[in-house]
């Protein structure tokens, strides 16, 4: 078996769709000699910030000498790096391997009408925790797909929690109010494991606060039993902070990713790694924490592509990220005017994340499609609407783009992370990222 044909067989499990219950994947984990009960998992939910507050504290335990696994989604790069140890994704060989193994056991399953048609999600699911175990982590980061209680990740045993944010998506599984998505998200708040919070507004943050003292697991809060100060932006791009907790404050950190928003998940990161420290007996120290976010590395999350031309990335998903994300860009980018390119599924409000992006002062959008399933119907859309231009073919805009643009333009590329991966790995592949970057 080829990896071109592992990755299709997994990819092949889309057609069950995305299937919320934990049934299926207990059936899998049982066939297998249940590696869930084997790996230390730290569990992260959220609508926004999973996957930076995962690199930040990946990064952090990387520079600790503490061998992390991480389970993150989706790709970037490549297929493989959504399974990685110490940020380095998954053999070919190894994924090969794994795969080999699980195809006869998800075909006996897919004879049992009751758990049959495991979920690409599922599978994937499965090997990373057969992965891990195999190769004995200390600690896994395992990232939640979809909410949390009926998430194919729940069932881990963690020894630590986390829910980074609370907004509107994915209302169709999880809820329709804000205080619904918590409850689904505070499904991964186990019995005595504690569990921190980042910033989260007040109704929402009472429905996980209920939660933890149900299960009587600690609870650390954004604000509360932590606190992060923003500071200001570093001049050599990136945000300055301070962190305090029970330890104390540590002062002059540094995240190399924009926003206030990346330094609120830098906080969860660290409150988590401090909690670590603590149950495992290591030491707190404020050298490994700036060295470990100072090297984080989360592509397409506000990440600077080039400076000339000036080429943001963000990965702004869903009505939550593009409000901080246009929040962003009016503190940062005072003075451009600003092309912002976007593409999104038709499952997301796209309506509301272009008002959003319209508020964005000296900034026009150009909207445009993809090759996915769910991509934007342009059809849709009125082409008088003086918001926007339509673009029906991303590569022929972009280029049209790029070579009009002046010193004082900024070309910022968001929405769907499937879409802006698309862009990103086309302008590496023209030039490379620009080493000032």
């Amino acid at each position: 078996m080829t990896i071109d044909e592992a990755i299709a067989w997994i990819h092949s499990r889309k057609k069950f769709g995305s299937r919320p219950g934990l049934d299926r994947i207990q059936a899998l984990l049982d066939k297998v000699e249940n590696p869930e009960k084997k790996v230390p998992v730290i569990h992260i939910a959220g609508t926004n910030g999973k996957g930076s507050t995962v690199a930040y504290l990946r990064s952090i335990f990387i520079e600790a000498g503490v061998t992390v696994g991480s389970f993150t989604s989706p790709y970037i790069e490549e297929f493989n790096e959504r399974i990685a140890i110490d940020a380095q994704p998954i053999p070919d060989s190894a994924l090969i391997h794994y795969v080999e193994k699980y195809q006869p056991i998800v075909a006996d399953l897919d004879d049992q009408p009751a758990i049959g048609g495991i979920t690409e999600f599922e599978i994937l699911t499965a090997i990373m925790l057969d992965y891990f175990a195999e190769e004995a982590v200390d600690v896994a980061i395992v990232e939640v797909g979809l909410g949390g209680l009926l998430d194919s990740t729940n069932v881990v045993s963690p020894i630590l929690t986390a829910i980074t944010t609370i907004g509107y998506d994915h209302m169709e599984i999880l809820g329709d109010t804000l205080n619904e998505i918590a409850q689904q998200k505070a499904g991964i708040i186990k019995k005595n494991v504690p569990v921190v919070t980042g910033n989260i507004t007040k109704g929402p943050l009472i429905e996980i606060v209920e939660k933890a003292v149900a299960e009587t697991a600690k609870i650390y809060r954004y604000g509360e039993e932590y606190q992060v100060d923003y500071l200001r932006p570093d001049p050599n791009w990136g945000e300055l902070f301070s962190f305090t907790d029970s330890a104390g404050k540590l002062t002059s950190l540094k995240v190399p990713l924009l926003g206030r928003h990346q330094v609120e998940n830098a906080g969860v990161a660290i409150m988590l790694y401090h909690l670590y420290c603590e149950g495992q007996g290591l030491p707190f120290e404020e050298r490994t924490i700036q060295k470990g976010l100072a090297n984080a590395q989360w592509p397409a999350r506000m990440e600077k592509i080039s400076d000339e031309p000036l080429i943001v990335m963000d990965g702004a998903h869903n009505g939550h990220a593009i409000k901080r994300l246009a929040e962003n860009m009016k503190r940062e980018f005072r003075g451009y005017t600003i092309r912002i390119l976007f593409s999104a599924l038709e499952t997301k409000d796209v309506d509301q994340m272009l008002s959003l992006l319209s508020e964005i002062p000296n900034a026009h959008i150009y909207l445009t499609t993809f090759e996915y399933p769910k991509a934007l119907d342009l059809s849709r859309f009125d082409k008088s609407d003086s918001r926007f231009d339509v673009v029906s073919l991303w590569q022929f805009g972009l280029g049209e783009l790029l070579e009009d643009m002046g010193a004082d333009d900024l070309l910022l590329i968001t929405g769907s992370l499937y879409f802006v991966s698309e862009v990103r790995q086309l302008l590496l592949n023209l030039g490379g990222k620009n080493e000032k970057s």
